[in-house]
């Protein structure tokens, strides 16, 4: 899997990053799990096709003890398997990294 890491970030930094997330309701049907949407405009042709069955997309992110770490595939909401989901695009792995970056540092957390 491929993914993206942000380590050893102080415990306090962690859950101010978790409670952000939660107020946005990104939070996912597991604790620690959140879905951070795929903007409309950058998914790639067959998610767009496929956005009323199996959307809307996201790529999920997972809170530890000391770290994040977003899995760089983005997921249908509404379908586990399909050929809709794949590997994130380099527009869409960047922008969520940069969105994710942009997150932590508005909030104070220096990674």
């Amino acid at each position: 899997m491929r993914n993206y890491l942000l380590d050893e970030i102080y415990e306090e930094d962690v859950k101010k990053i978790s409670d952000a997330l939660t107020e946005l309701e990104f939070q996912g049907p597991i604790e620690g799990i959140f879905y951070l949407p795929v903007p409309d405009d950058m998914l790639n042709e067959e998610q767009k096709e496929h956005m009323g069955e199996c959307g809307p997309f996201f790529m999920a992110l997972e809170v530890l003890e000391t770290s994040i770490k977003v899995e760089l595939l983005v997921r249908a909401r509404n379908k586990i398997r399909c050929s809709c989901v794949s590997y994130a695009s380099a527009e869409q792995r960047n922008h969520m990294m940069n969105y994710l970056d942009q997150f932590i540092a508005d909030l104070g957390v220096a990674c």
